[in-house]
């Protein structure tokens, strides 16, 4: 699919039908590699929300919560074959809307299929326990879905991530209302539309574009939404919060982070080279789970800053969609000149620049919003590059002699999503995992998950857990319920 194959206009996806935005207004759609217009998308307001929710609200109440489960189970794993099939297209559209390169994007859909089909197998399997007491009674408990689940979902991984929080809601028998980025909303537009052809009942998912500040607030505040999961920012995460605990409502947070690779002197460098590499510059840098501070022990620094220099200097920047690409452009000129910002402050403050450091200007680029992979080196961890969450292929590194300095340096962060240990020591490794203040730690690879793994952070890094089986927990509530069969009481 070429951009020139694309629609010219995408609506809002509501209740099973193309809804257009009440206001007339429309958001225009770049591709990040050259910035040409790709598409016009539809873009809602209050009224819209409103209207998403009470469409969600009818849904739930007419049945699917109440649906056999295994029914829920036949149309999700459905949804994740359709995808499975039609992941060229998907892949070609995230692509072009997001601009990572067509192998990551094909990665991030065919992850989002398995998780629809892992989540499957769950959804006739939501039981609750029987619980022994005293005397002639039966006790025992339930587990129900909550109603109408919202979703807002970033732009960094824009079908995989809202997949992510849909499955699990949709698994237990909720229904849902999705706002993707405004950014970046092409797949989940065309996932709704996915969907409602593996048969999922109109008005289960809903899928609203629109600014956070009038679609989102209203979406958290409305009365009859039972949760929110959302996925982006510290601060976006913080106004969430706050609008849900008005109405004392669960919310599952996934929020920044600033995470360490700690690459220990006796590790295989080669191979832990390409793991960092992969950890920074894969979606260039756009990850809350990026690998974006390296701590490596001093002996060997220079020696495995050389061989990550001279890897990073090979990679083939250029848009997604060209073969043999392994970096693809930031997702729009504003989120360039952050990263640029970054580098800069990084040299003012005393950084040393090992390679990278500017916009990519080679022949083809131009056009597009493409940043050299940038190390750092020499750094202190009161530099912003080593506190702040750039969002960008840079990488900070921090140089440790001992072990407990290491532990000290990777857990000097207000952060604590994912992290990285490298060593060929068994002993070290699992003390690492130990001491390390992160919600994942990864040994000898990075990164990695799966749809069966809990994702989810310690510290300001976010609330609540992401994939496996314990996703269930959070879209369902338990209700206990108490028989008294002996006889009665005597007067």
């Amino acid at each position: 699919m070429s951009s020139t194959e694309l629609p010219k206009h995408y609506e809002l996806f509501i209740g099973g039908r193309e809804v257009p935005s009440s206001k007339g207004e429309k958001t225009t759609l770049l591709n990040p590699a050259n910035r040409a217009v790709l598409a016009t998308a539809a873009v809602g307001g209050a009224e819209e929300a409103r209207y998403a929710v009470e469409e969600a609200e009818r849904a739930f109440r007419s049945g699917w919560a109440e649906a056999d489960g295994a029914h829920r189970a036949r149309v999700l794993f459905r949804l994740g074959q359709l995808l499975s099939e039609r992941a060229e297209e998907f892949s070609r559209l995230e692509t072009l809307n997001q601009g990572k390169p067509l192998r990551e994007s094909k990665t991030d859909v065919l992850f989002a299929a398995r998780t629809l089909e892992y989540m499957a197998g769950l959804a006739d399997k939501v039981q609750g326990d029987s619980i022994p007491v005293p005397g002639e009674r039966m006790d025992y408990t339930v587990r129900e879905p909550i109603g109408v689940t919202v979703h807002i979902a970033p732009w960094n991984y824009p079908l995989q991530l809202s997949v992510r929080s849909l499955a699990p809601a949709l698994a237990a028998g909720n229904t849902a209302v999705l706002k993707p980025a405004t950014l970046t909303p092409l797949t989940a537009l065309a996932f709704a539309r996915l969907a409602k052809e593996a048969g999922l009942p109109d008005g289960v998912l809903n899928v609203l574009v629109g600014p956070g500040r009038e679609v989102g607030e209203t979406l958290v505040e409305d009365p009859r939404v039972a949760s929110v999961s959302f996925t982006g920012s510290l601060e976006v995460g913080k106004r969430i919060m706050e609008l849900a605990s008005r109405h004392v409502r669960p919310v599952t947070l996934e929020l920044g982070g600033k995470s360490p690779n700690i690459v220990f002197a006796d590790a295989d460098l080669d191979r832990a080279a390409r793991g960092v590499l992969y950890g920074i510059f894969l979606n260039a840098g756009q990850m809350c789970w990026a690998g974006s501070r390296l701590i490596v022990q001093r002996s060997v620094q220079e020696a495995f800053l050389g061989k990550l220099s001279e890897l990073a200097r090979k990679l083939k920047i250029g848009p997604g969609w060209e073969p043999g690409v392994e970096m693809g452009p930031l997702v729009s000129e504003d989120q360039m000149q952050r990263v640029l910002g970054y580098v800069e402050k990084g040299q003012s403050e005393g950084a040393r620049l090992v390679t990278g450091g500017h916009r990519a200007g080679a022949p083809g680029l131009e056009k597009g919003n493409f940043v050299e992979p940038t190390i750092f080196a020499d750094a202190r961890p009161d530099m912003a590059i080593s506190r702040e969450e750039i969002f960008g292929p840079v990488l900070t590194s921090l140089a440790f002699d001992t072990f407990e300095e290491a532990m000290a340096l990777a857990n000097d962060s207000t952060y604590g999503l994912f992290s990285g240990v490298w060593t060929k020591d068994l002993s070290t490794a699992h003390r690492a995992a130990r001491h390390i203040q992160a919600g994942m730690v990864s040994v000898n690879e990075y990164p990695v998950t799966f749809p069966q793994t809990p994702f989810g952070g310690y510290k300001q890094s976010g609330i609540g857990w992401e994939q496996g089986i314990h996703a269930l927990d959070f879209y369902t509530r338990t209700k206990n319920v108490n028989v008294f069969f002996g006889a009665p009481r005597k007067k």
